[in-house]
């Protein structure tokens, strides 16, 4: 369900449920946009919450904090996907708030199986799939799907948790023990030269613009990099921009969505998950173009007309995940022109998205040597 009937203009209250990275740039936007900002997180001092106005210090699914944030907003719109969809209903019957990107998204994105269903039955190319319950459906579709594929929890992974690869029997008992958390997908393998996303988004008025296509390098299941433009063809860049536009109109969007792709040798591409919100391949944006990820969903979850987006500039983003922190934040004095993102998380660990930095280029190999040649990504 959605409902924004209206234009939600500047000095009003924009709720945002979730405090992280993601919530803190939305804000930075919509403050530069003259919005007020409150936010919902259970973690004191959280990203948003250093540049929010309110603080509603609660959990995610506490139905009265929930309602309090709606009372104190004049739209509501969440910043990561495990946001319980029925909590948000119950709030829409006691409270009469605008939630643009309402809960259908969420249910359509929360849980592979159904997002897969979507997909499907959208037209979108995407890997084979099977249902797994029990040791006995592995086995079965196993037979089907062949080595190497991958299970995966219907709900809940992201950054690699909640899957198993598997290339043999050896590995049945590690995904018999994810079996045992719940319902669980078997993909088939894509064997994929280059891992692709692209941002779309979308108004209530059905205007519908993307961002430029980003090629994506994971370490260890967790984004390293993202090169934009990316470094693949016309015709498939296009491609990638009709598949997310089929996805936004078939969604009816409101807000931003992310597409991850895979790109075969042969040229095929493949999509693999969705994100209802802004995502971390999208970051470059905020330099690189001419509206932001977060620009662009800010205007569409307020009603505002959407623009099409000119990449300004070739750029290159790198995550600083907690190993990296001390020595990337020492780029603000060796590196002037490098754009250093620090999330003002007041806890650093290991491969925990502490920040990211942003590199403008006119030359896009070299940057990703000058990359190498810090160090500080071995």
């Amino acid at each position: 369900m959605t409902n924004l009937s209206k234009l939600i203009r500047p000095g009003s209250t924009i709720g945002i449920i979730g405090g992280g990275q993601l919530g803190r740039m939305m804000a930075f936007s919509a403050k530069e946009r003259g919005y007020r900002i409150a936010v919902l997180d259970p973690t004191p001092d959280c990203p948003t919450a250093q540049v929010a106005d309110l603080h509603i210090e609660a959990a995610y699914d506490d139905l009265d904090a929930l309602k309090e944030l709606a009372r104190s907003s004049d739209v509501l719109t969440y910043e990561f996907e495990n946001v319980d969809a029925e909590t948000i209903e119950h709030v829409l019957e006691a409270v009469e708030i605008a939630v643009p990107q309402g809960t259908e998204l969420l249910l359509n994105t929360q849980n592979r199986l159904t997002e897969k269903d979507f997909l499907e039955n959208s037209g979108i190319p995407i890997a084979a799939y099977a249902k797994i319950e029990t040791e006995e459906n592995l086995k079965e579709a196993v037979e089907t799907l062949g080595y190497p594929c991958v299970l995966k929890t219907v709900q809940g992974g992201y950054d690699g948790k909640g899957q198993v690869v598997l290339e043999s029997d050896a590995e049945f008992e590690e995904a018999s023990a994810l079996i045992k958390k719940g319902t669980c997908v078997l993909e088939e393998w894509v064997s994929f030269e280059k891992e692709l996303s692209i941002m779309v988004a979308r108004n209530a008025s059905g205007d519908v613009v993307t961002l430029p296509v980003s090629e994506n390098i994971h370490e260890n299941n967790i984004l390293l990099k993202s090169i934009v433009p990316a470094r693949v063809s016309d015709e498939v860049m296009d491609e990638a921009r009709q598949i997310a536009e089929t996805i936004a109109e078939k969604m009816t969007l409101s807000g931003v969505l992310g597409v991850e792709l895979f790109l075969t040798s042969e040229g095929k591409l493949y999509a693999n998950e969705l994100a209802p919100r802004p995502h971390n391949s999208g970051h470059y944006s905020i330099e690189a173009c001419s509206d932001s990820q977060f620009d662009l969903h800010i205007r569409a979850i307020c009603g505002y007309p959407l623009a099409e987006v000119d990449l300004l500039k070739p750029a290159v983003m790198v995550n600083i995940l907690g190993e990296h922190f001390e020595q990337a934040l020492e780029l603000n004095s060796s590196q002037p022109a490098w754009h250093v993102h620090d999330y003002g998380k007041k806890e650093v660990k290991t491969v925990r998205k502490m920040g990211h930095v942003t590199i403008l280029t006119a030359d896009t190999e070299k940057t990703l040597k000058d990359i190498e040649e810090t160090k500080i990504w071995d």
